[in-house]
């Protein structure tokens, strides 16, 4: 059974005023993003912005030879196409859905006109910039400095912060293109966390089963990310 959506499963959504909701909602586009999907794509102009819902949207780079790295993820809450309200227009980076599921579309148009108000959210908007900036700079640290074991850790704790549920529907090779390692390592660590009990692999399917042995094997990028995310994205407290 298909669950309802609203847009105030998005949690910036959610924490706009009134008076707000009132101009914002109404042009809000519910739509579904199947898995794979590219929503944003290097040079072209961004036209529209996403809200996700029960999706997660992956920001990744190529390098010329194809290989890829995920640079950040974003799920119910945030947004994706910060480039279009900072005033770029265009991005350098991919915004792939990683995770199936829904999201509200609202054309660029209107999302830099309630900007411009310098309303609520704006504010919103600038303090996720910034925890979105505290979550690339420490994906990059982690990439370099730490185990293949600590980054699928840090990538399932993020995942299960930003979806409905502790299922994920992605392989073994898409998940070596995220963090942009080979897939042999992807596959080690995982039998490891499977054999510790802390996840369940099958088909292309990964349920955490342990999130609390999660947290104690992740290296302290996770934390890093998700205290000061959480500082900054006290949604109700921002003025």
């Amino acid at each position: 059974m298909k669950l309802e959506q609203y847009p105030s499963h998005n949690y910036l959504l959610a924490a706009l005023t009134e008076e707000e909701r009132k101009r914002v909602f109404p042009n809000l586009e519910l739509v579904k993003l199947p898995l794979g999907e590219v929503l944003h794509s290097p040079d072209k102009q961004i036209k529209h912005v996403y809200f996700p819902t029960t999706a997660m949207v992956s920001l990744l780079h190529l390098t010329e030879s194809g290989a890829s790295t995920e640079i950040a993820v974003v799920g119910k809450e945030g947004i994706v196409g910060i480039s279009l309200f900072l005033g770029g227009e265009t991005t350098s980076s991919w915004a792939l859905v990683q995770s199936e599921g829904f999201a509200y579309k609202l054309t660029g148009k209107l999302l830099k006109k309630e900007f411009f108000r310098a309303g609520k959210l704006q504010r919103l908007l600038l303090r996720y910039t910034q925890s979105l900036i505290t979550q690339m700079a420490q994906t990059a640290v982690c990439n370099r400095h730490h185990t293949v074991d600590q980054q699928l850790c840090r990538w399932l704790l993020l995942s299960l912060d930003r979806l409905p549920s502790n299922e994920l529907t992605m392989t073994q090779e898409l998940i070596s293109n995220m963090l942009g390692v080979r897939r042999e390592g992807v596959t080690e660590a995982a039998c490891s966390l499977q054999r510790d009990g802390l996840i369940r692999y099958v088909r292309g399917k990964i349920t955490v089963l342990d999130r609390e042995g999660l947290e104690n094997r992740v290296c302290e990028c996770y934390q890093i990310v998700k205290v000061e995310t959480d500082r900054l994205m006290k949604y109700n407290e921002v003025q």
